[in-house]
């Protein structure tokens, strides 16, 4: 009984930590409108400033305190409104996943930059030694306090959001800014407020939770997570659902680390499975939630890059690989396998392009899937040949339908939470024994072969990667010239126009989804064949954020965007070795994805432009996107005019 009721008090207590965390992004998304992915990076950034203050240079616990939560919190959180958040008002959500996105990597990076994460680090409890008794279980000080505080917290955000007039003008304000403009209310103000306070949340969160773990960086912004699963059950608006789930999650944590040890699946202990309760959690929320409501339309911003012709596709193929067979050789081994490198990260950035760019469909675990694709490969097949890359292919295909299914009634961020939660299950999964083999498990693979030639040298692999990467191009652009391209354009600029014109939104979306998925596993079946072993830590969820945001600054709606990407993320780490600014890479891609989050055409885009004044100033007549024409639709009564894109049109037509 004592053991039970002690792992009742600590499945609590983290629940409490997790109610702190999940109430951070209730507050910040019914005041704002905006899902902050960055909130739990913002509790790592604070955690490890009070870590600064309070153990490196030993000031008073108090003063560290106040100086951390009520000072340079809330005044991270007011400058990330004011600088970021403000532009993104009336923005689709897209836009802000990007911003926020990119936000969670800058602020990862700079963290790692000011305290290294090859130092380890821990943060004392409060009061630590101290403890009371309770019914023969002995509770510490430091407990106690987050008990308290989640408590303290709970009753005054449930003051102040519905009995103050501060809350009530700070949910006024995201429901309808102009409106409350017109009645003297500051918006401007109301939003700042919201984000300072979810910023202090977050900074509360993050310091109750850093003593129980290593002051890791990565472990502490994905903390959040599970602050996700609990703000979900309240359909981030209820503050007590919040609270209910979260101390469901921390109790069904800490009672699977007690009965768990004792249940057996064959070699597997359920207790191994506790670290995903919180993503599994989340993810039955979501598959359970009602339908969402289809966009009726989009106003478009800009005019989306001309698709090239089947010719013109050809064409650039050609002088792809013809380049790369002249250029290789006349580099060294070690950028011909950085650039071969290059190409695999290419091929799963073409997946993004069908998935993301062409469908509109968001996804965090595109290399969940690449992984996926190179444990078949390895343990399915045993053979370097090419049907490991078409198994690899097929296995993650399959995934990809299922992951599809909650896809289906969901959209945008909804969406992308439900990707979120499957990439860090993944993470986990590969670290099991049917995975790589354990954590820090590494499976051998063989380099390709193909009708009996084998692509051995450094050279031939580069040419092997450059000629799969312009098929697989070749292959989107065929795909989205044809009447399968048109429908995904449609969906993706009106799902509920491209409904009642008579398309099966669902068909479309488990192919895409499928299509995008193999795409992704016969890459990471090319990518274990370069690099000969493929480990777990290839393939964590961080990855997939990286590839996301890239693919935004590459342009996600184009080939020349896809690759771009690839050479991007390939050749990263050789220049971050010359470039005297730590974690180059984090900083870069953060600060580029939101400098073009609201650009999604990207570089590619740009080429695409001047492709097509080159075409002008010599004479040439510029084609219309596929020869379309626009259909006007409207978001309800008095609503302006959105722009759909006409490919609705062309497939009633075909």
């Amino acid at each position: 009984m004592s053991t039970f009721l002690t792992f009742t008090i600590v499945g609590i207590v983290t629940g409490a930590i997790y109610a702190v965390a999940a109430t951070g992004l209730v507050v910040t998304y019914t005041t704002s409108g905006i899902f902050n992915f960055a909130h739990g990076a913002m509790g790592m950034f604070m955690a490890f400033m009070y870590w600064e203050l309070r153990v490196h240079r030993h000031w008073p616990a108090p003063v560290a305190l106040i100086v951390v939560l009520f000072i340079l919190s809330p005044l991270l959180g007011a400058a990330i409104e004011l600088v970021l958040m403000r532009k993104l008002n009336g923005l689709p959500t897209e836009v802000t996943l990007v911003v926020t996105l990119a936000l969670l990597v800058i602020l990862l990076g700079v963290a790692q930059t000011m305290w290294s994460g090859q130092v380890g680090r821990r943060l004392p409890e409060f009061f630590a030694g101290h403890d009371v008794q309770l019914a023969h279980v002995r509770v510490s000080y430091h407990n106690i306090i987050v008990l308290g505080v989640a408590a303290m917290i709970a009753g005054a955000l449930r003051f102040l959001m519905f009995h103050t007039r501060t809350g009530v003008t700070m949910r006024a304000v995201v429901d309808n800014q102009e409106l409350a403009g017109l009645n003297g209310i500051f918006p401007e103000r109301m939003a700042r407020f919201s984000w300072a306070l979810g910023s202090m949340l977050a900074a509360v969160a993050g310091i109750l939770i850093a003593p129980a773990i290593t002051l890791n960086h990565v472990l502490l912004t994905l903390l959040v997570v599970n602050g996700y699963a609990a703000a979900m059950l309240g359909k981030l608006k209820s503050l007590p659902l919040t609270f209910i789930g979260a101390l469901v999650l921390g109790l069904a944590q800490t009672y699977l680390i007690d009965y768990g040890s004792n249940v057996h699946i064959g070699s597997f202990r359920l207790l191994e499975a506790s670290p995903v309760v919180p993503t599994v959690f989340l993810f039955g929320i979501l598959v359970f939630m009602p339908q969402a409501r289809l966009r009726a339309g989009r106003i478009a911003k800009s005019r989306p890059p001309r698709v090239p012709t089947l010719v013109e596709s050809l064409v650039g193929a050609g002088l792809l690989v013809g380049g790369t067979i002249l250029l290789s050789g006349h580099l060294s081994e070690f950028w011909l396998f950085n650039l071969a490198l290059s190409m695999v990260i290419g091929i799963v950035m073409l997946s993004l392009v069908l998935l993301s760019g062409y469908a509109g469909q968001v996804s965090l675990m595109q290399m969940t899937f690449v992984g996926l694709g190179a444990v078949a490969a390895a343990r399915i097949v045993h053979s370097s040949s090419i049907v490991g890359v078409l198994v690899a292919g097929v296995v993650a295909a399959v995934l990809g339908a299922l992951v599809a299914l909650p896809a289906l009634r969901l959209q945008d961020l909804y969406l992308a939470l439900t990707t979120l939660a499957l990439a860090l299950f993944g993470d986990w999964a590969f670290t099991q024994s049917w995975g790589f083999g354990g954590v820090g498990g590494i499976l051998t693979m063989k380099r390709l072969q193909v009708g009996g030639v084998a692509f051995k040298s450094e050279r031939s692999q580069l040419i092997l990667m450059t000629t799969a990467f312009a098929l697989v191009g070749l292959f989107v652009l065929a795909l989205r010239r044809g009447r399968y391209g048109r429908r995904l354009a449609a969906m993706r600029d009106s799902p509920v126009a491209a409904g009642m014109l008579g398309m099966n939104l669902v068909t479309v979306k488990a192919t895409v989804f499928a299509l995008s998925a193999g795409i992704a596993g016969m890459a990471g079946a090319l990518f274990g064949g370069l690099r000969v072993t493929a480990s777990a830590n290839d393939f964590v969820f961080l990855q997939s954020l990286f590839l996301f945001l890239v693919a935004t600054i590459g342009g996600i709606t184009t080939v020349s965007g896809a690759l771009f990407g690839g050479l991007f993320l390939g050749v990263m780490p050789e220049l971050q070795k010359h470039v005297p600014i730590h974690n180059f890479q984090y900083l870069g891609i953060g600060l580029a994805a939101i400098s073009l989050a609201d650009n999604r055409h990207g570089f590619g885009g740009t080429i695409s432009q001047l492709g097509e004044m080159i075409r002008g100033l010599s004479g040439g007549r510029r084609r219309s996107d596929d020869g379309d024409i626009d259909i006007r639709t409207t978001h309800g009564p008095g609503a302006p005019d959105a722009v759909v894109s006409n490919d609705v049109a062309t497939e009633v037509l075909v």
